[in-house]
């Protein structure tokens, strides 16, 4: 039987670092000199920050904070009856909530940045990418708070205390729905609502768990690993903490948190497997960008016009900007840096590719018909629409709201063919950067479970289950 700790050629070959590989080595850290020079010379998350703290609802209200198309329910049935106002609102809650989800996937980035960094540390020669990977890191904080703070007082003026309802109730025994929103007590069960929340959600395995995830990565999987193990991670086991891991963004959704705490743990004991963060970290990156790239459009065509720039747009723009050069050291250690290390054991090929095929599978394998550029199933979002519908925003009844959203996920309309579009972007600009990663199963090379979910017919037929089975739950 085939020892798949053991590398493909060769277990005991040098460190391409070192040795073999001194020009390429030479190369990286020539390009990531330049772009840590550049971020360190931008002032694109001071912008940010100042924008964060002067913002204030009212004064950017009356305004797009985009093209029409972004925002949520566009090319809908209902969208088109909307009056002006409703319109704004929903322009406004789909920035709030594109941004609540980048705020978890830049989470993602807080962690595995200081994880992957000491990996990079300890094994030498890598000063310019560390120092870039702590300035990022430093960053997304900067970018978490503000897209926070301003989704947070866009809800409270938008949609009132139902924006903060973690969750909606079935109807009552009395058959008598609330005038607010909510249903009565009478619930046959609580759904939850991924759309306009987000949570730090921490929940620590027992030092015996621990102790056996620490045991089995680098005892048994990565046991000829042990010098790199992340100073980071040996800092916090020190100390008596938990193994961290992130349970939002693309890459918490992954796995339960037990397995993403062995994800942290293999990431921060191998220079192979402390790259595959920075394939994911891309995913998310050109994911962001995909529709990024559009409020920045808009916001140098406001420029060029001398028209007002709404605040939240110029975040978007300044956020684009900064990501620029994150998007760089992602590109650059997961297309290239990889390769400067000993050749990855079967069982580092087979995590690696595991892990990307479940990054298709759990946030680009659909197609929203509400949520332009979002490639995941609305059914994940109903629960969200339905409070939405009955918000201040819209202010219908139970019955109309269910009559509404049937008619925004389960029929063919143009928010389906919208959200298409980005998908075939970006299935598109996946596959090419992905082509030059020799490690990756072809089904991850062409982004196969991706490309398979874009299918509006497929869609429509998976919310129309959807919505059977919520309907009934709110009954």
């Amino acid at each position: 039987m085939t020892d798949i700790t053991q590398a493909s050629d060769s277990q005991d070959q040098p460190d391409q670092s070192f040795d073999a590989s001194g020009e390429r080595l030479s190369k990286h850290i020539k390009l990531t000199e330049i772009n840590y020079r550049r971020n360190v010379e931008s002032d694109y998350t001071e912008k940010i920050e100042a924008l964060d703290q002067g913002f204030d609802y009212d004064s950017n209200s009356k305004d797009y904070w985009s093209e029409p198309e972004l925002s949520l329910l566009y090319g809908t049935p209902l969208y088109e009856q909307a009056s002006p106002s409703q319109r704004r609102a929903l322009n406004h809650l789909y920035w709030a909530t594109q941004y609540n989800q980048t705020a978890a996937t830049e989470a993602n980035a807080v962690l595995y940045n200081q994880v992957t960094a000491g990996v990079f540390e300890a094994i030498g020669g890598y000063d310019a990418l560390c120092q870039e990977l702590d300035l990022e890191t430093e960053q997304e904080r900067h970018h978490i708070h503000a897209f926070h703070m301003i989704g947070y007082k866009t809800k409270k003026a938008v949609l009132g205390p139902t924006a903060f309802n973690a969750s909606i109730q079935g109807k009552s025994s009395q058959g008598k729905s609330s005038k607010k929103g909510g249903l009565g007590k009478g619930a046959k069960g609580k759904v939850r609502s991924q759309l306009f929340s987000f949570g730090w959600q921490s929940s620590p395995l027992s030092a015996f768990q621990d102790s056996a995830l620490r045991f089995v990565t680098n005892q048994v999987m990565l046991k000829n690993q042990t010098r790199y193990y992340s100073q980071y991670l040996r800092n916090l086991e020190e100390k008596g903490e938990a193994i961290p891991a992130q349970t939002t963004g693309l890459l918490g959704q992954l796995a339960p948190r037990p397995f993403l705490q062995y994800f942290t743990l293999n990431c921060g004991s191998s220079p192979f497997l402390a790259c595959l963060f920075y394939v994911t970290r891309f995913m998310a990156n050109m994911l962001i960008k995909n529709y990024e790239y559009r409020y920045s459009q808009y916001y140098r065509e406001l420029e060029r016009k001398g028209a007002f720039i709404p605040a939240p747009l110029a975040v978007s723009h300044y956020h684009l900007l900064d990501e620029a050069f994150h998007t760089t050291t992602s590109q650059l250690i997961a297309q290239d840096l990889y390769k400067d290390f000993a050749k990855p054991t079967a069982y580092e090929k087979f995590l690696a590719n595991i892990t990307i095929y479940r990054s298709q599978s759990v946030g680009l394998s659909g197609l929203s018909g509400s949520m332009p550029a979002i490639f995941r199933k609305d059914a994940d979002f109903m629960l969200s629409f339905y409070r939405l519908l009955q918000s201040p925003v819209f202010g219908m009844s139970a019955q109309e709201a269910l009559h509404w959203l049937e008619k925004c996920t389960c029929q063919e309309h143009d928010g389906f063919h919208l959200t298409l579009k980005y998908h075939q972007r970006l299935v598109t600009d996946l596959r090419r950067l992905f082509e030059p990663i020799d490690y990756l199963w072809p089904i991850n090379r062409e982004m196969g479970v991706m490309a398979a979910g874009g299918s509006i017919e497929q869609a429509i037929s998976s919310n129309t289950k959807a919505f059977a089975q919520f309907s009934q739950s709110v009954a």
